[in-house]
């Protein structure tokens, strides 16, 4: 409250900001979808997204505008949910599918690479970018607690969004998948020693800053006065 004078929640769902904590920061919620922001350029200081960008389906645009919204010197600081998460879930569906269907298609939204993100950043026009990427490991009794979970509306609410998805799943595929998922030893997939299985999620972390004139730039390129060779030798130099 001491630093922020006022904070925007903005998001696509209203239900979303209807369940959004109270706090002493004067807030304003506005219903909008990231790809469209409905603010002046040269708005805010700070723009906070976590994870939620997994949803939006052109993401550069979504950066871009995102971009145009800060003020010089503002900074994105953004989590999305990254390639490598519920792939155990993801996997053992498929096999499932393969062999009681013959075929199978997505159940999971789609993600990014973590390759791509600091170009998609740098593209939309931000600098000195920071990416990390991290992994949670949660551990569920079985798949259908993992897909409970998933999609939840008291939980996590992240049920397949994808317009070409297959709108129902066979209950013998579901009952072969929980088996593929939770299986152990000599057809080793995810399962654990406990009868439990692991959800991942990889979770990319994103800082990115709007120019400014004030912000440290690199040097020219040449003009060092230091080789790298002669790092070997620093110790001698010091």
């Amino acid at each position: 409250q001491e630093t922020v004078e006022k904070l925007v929640q903005v998001d696509i769902a209203e239900n979303a900001l209807k369940n959004a904590m109270e706090t002493e920061i004067p807030t304003v919620t506005v219903v909008a979808d990231e790809e469209f922001l409905p603010f002046k350029e040269d708005t805010f200081d700070l723009v906070v997204s976590s994870l939620s960008l997994h949803w939006v389906n052109d993401l550069p645009r979504a950066f871009r505008e995102i971009h145009q919204v800060l003020k010089p010197d503002g900074v994105f600081i953004g989590a999305m949910f990254g390639g490598d998460t519920l792939y155990e879930l993801r996997c053992s569906l498929q096999l499932a599918e393969l062999e009681r269907e013959g075929g199978f298609s997505p159940h999971v939204s789609p993600f990014t690479a973590v390759s791509d993100l600091g170009h998609l950043l740098s593209r939309a026009g931000f600098n000195t970018l920071t990416v990390d990427t991290d992994e949670i490991q949660v551990n569920y009794p079985g798949l259908f607690e993992v897909m409970e979970d998933l999609q939840g509306k008291e939980c996590m609410g992240e049920s397949n969004c994808s317009r070409n998805r297959k709108p129902l799943l066979h209950r013998e595929t579901m009952l072969a998948a929980a088996a593929i998922y939770k299986v152990k030893y000599l057809t080793e997939m995810y399962g654990n020693s406990d009868g439990s299985v692991p959800a991942t999620f990889q979770i990319y972390y994103m800082i990115g800053w709007k120019f400014h004139e004030s912000q440290a730039r690199p040097a020219r390129r040449g003009s060092a006065t230091v080789s790298f060779g002669d790092l070997a030798k620093i110790n001698g130099l010091l």
